[in-house]
């Protein structure tokens, strides 16, 4: 069965350790980017790597972007490989609480065709009010080969979408 939206914690907790799962630590904080790091660095949920937004998941900011512009699609496929995931990967995401973080890595594995992918409900804290296991142990996995495939209908870029013909564009800045 593939994850595609919601995992829950006992779910998660019966499939740690699964050679074809991949945990993904996406714990941040905009007004202290290293918070996320140092966190994961106290403790994670066994067998999870900790991704970066600004790193890891952001593309070089430039006076045409906002703060954590996409990733280059082929760059991000291959730091996925690398960290063992490919089509026959469940990935699970999570981060501190409410996945706001988090859901840019599950939107960015879909954009690049990947649908196995699964936010933990409640994030680290529902795991640690379950009593789940803590480590600071850093996993290993094998790299695997993760070929993209874009779906273009996820990004829509800023001159089609003032050309007009693809709905509503909403901005979420709270200034």
């Amino acid at each position: 069965m593939q994850y595609k939206t919601l995992i829950d914690v006992p779910t998660l907790a019966a499939n740690l350790g699964h050679p074809d799962w991949a945990l993904f630590d996406c714990r941040f904080d905009l007004l202290k980017p290293e918070a996320g790091r140092a966190a994961y660095g106290e403790g994670h949920i066994p067998g999870a790597r900790f991704v970066d937004l600004g790193q890891d998941l952001s593309g070089p900011v430039t006076a045409m972007t906002g703060r954590h512009p996409l990733p280059d699609p082929v760059e991000l496929a291959e730091r996925l490989g690398a960290w063992g995931v490919d089509r026959m990967v469940q990935v699970v995401v999570y981060d501190a609480d409410v996945g706001g973080f988090a859901s840019r890595l599950w939107w960015a594995l879909r954009w690049l065709g990947h649908d196995a992918v699964a936010l933990l409900d409640g994030g680290y804290r529902a795991w640690t009010e379950a009593a789940g296991a803590v480590t600071t142990t850093l996993p290993e996995r094998a790299s695997r080969q993760f070929t993209p495939e874009l779906n273009d209908d996820l990004e829509v870029p800023i001159e089609k979408q003032l050309a007009g013909g693809h709905g509503p564009l909403n901005d979420a800045r709270t200034e």
